[in-house]
């Protein structure tokens, strides 16, 4: 059976061609995250030595890349964003692919009809990179099942923004090194079990009440022309309404599908369990590199007075390792946050979620 483990990292920076442009012998600190529906970051610190200290002067922000190993196995890699060298050490932070997306913007016009969600974030990405691509793929786990419904113009606003709004109504997306992963919502295919042996330092059961809502309205526009809603008084909740505007969608289909979603990840009240204080047991039956955002885990915990046995979505993974001191060894800490998927909102409110 698999285990977590305790893992050993490695990286490496790259110029945007794939050559190589200076190793990382020495890392005293390494920490990377993966995260749903944004951008992800890493961050290393280099002990430099020989005529490694000359090769890190030369990295450069946007230009060159920084590649990061989990026992031989690639886990995260993406753009420099910021470099600072101080005496005896280097401190490098990096965006994943995604970051290019936040500094780009349509190029051209387009009007969706019907499309599903999915399609609609393949041409944004598409399009995002096309001009200038580092180096992407893109994989579809399946559509999302959701009407599209939008409109885009050349020059207006940045594609990064465009897709965060399209992961508000029904998609799901994260970065898996340079792969961008869509999937829909519901996905519900999990990677590993934790219990509470698992978590021995204890986790948190959090309920978000401000992200509650029994009844969604979703506007094209201010003046109402293009508008959806679903929902309405809850027999448990009463009625708690809630607005937004969303000016790419284009049609009324479209903007009842967005409210559906929104109703569906807002009802009951959302709840998570937080373990980002918490280190994952190494013998813990969940491979790290499968860790993705999107998929799921079967969390069982009766610790908290809020006890929860259910299948919950990886919503953020923190990995960090320490190189130590000299009297102290250094450590790897594994840590998961999870929430409820918009399947599992509909549960009881009483209980477990």
């Amino acid at each position: 059976m698999a285990v977590a483990g305790c893992g050993t990292h490695a990286a490496l920076i790259t110029d945007r061609d794939g050559a190589s442009v200076s190793p990382a012998h020495t890392l005293t600190e390494v920490e990377w995250h993966r995260v749903l529906d944004d951008t992800s970051t890493a961050r290393i610190v280099v002990m430099p030595d020989g005529d490694c200290c000359e090769r890190l002067g030369e990295v450069r922000s946007w230009r060159h890349f920084l590649h990061i190993w989990r026992d031989g196995a690639p886990v995260w890699s993406g753009p420099i964003l910021q470099v600072e060298w101080s005496l005896g050490q280097v401190e490098i932070w990096a965006g994943d692919i995604l970051a290019f997306l936040d500094r780009r913007v349509p190029h051209q016009d387009i009007n969706f009809g019907d499309a599903d969600l999915v399609d609609i974030a393949e041409w944004l990405i598409a399009d995002g990179f096309a001009p200038d691509d580092p180096g992407h793929t893109v994989q579809v786990v399946d559509k999302a099942r959701v009407r599209g419904g939008r409109r885009y113009t050349r020059n207006i606003g940045q594609t990064g923004d465009h897709l965060r709004d399209l992961a508000e109504t029904g998609l799901d997306y994260t970065a898996v090194g340079s792969r961008i992963v869509l999937l829909p919502e519901n996905h519900t295919v999990t990677v590993g079990r934790l219990s509470d042996a698992d978590m021995p330092e204890g986790l948190v059961v959090a309920e978000d009440g401000t992200a509650l809502g029994t009844r969604w309205i979703v506007a094209g526009d201010e003046d109402g022309d293009v508008l959806g809603e679903a929902g309405g008084r809850d027999d448990y909740y009463g009625l708690l309404e809630r607005y937004v505007e969303q000016t790419t969608i284009t049609t009324d289909a479209a903007a009842a599908d967005a409210a559906k979603s929104r109703l569906r990840g807002s009802l009951p009240v959302p709840v998570f369990i937080d373990t980002q204080a918490v280190t994952i047991s190494p013998d813990a039956a969940v491979e790290v590199p499968l860790l993705v955002p999107g998929w799921c885990l079967d969390i069982t915990t009766q610790v908290t007075c809020r006890p929860i046995s259910q299948r919950l979505k990886i919503v953020g993974l923190k990995v960090t390792e320490d190189g130590g001191t000299e009297s102290t060894p250094g450590s790897e800490s594994v840590q998961v946050q999870v929430a409820a998927t918009g399947a599992d909102n509909a549960v009881s409110r009483l209980g477990a979620v």
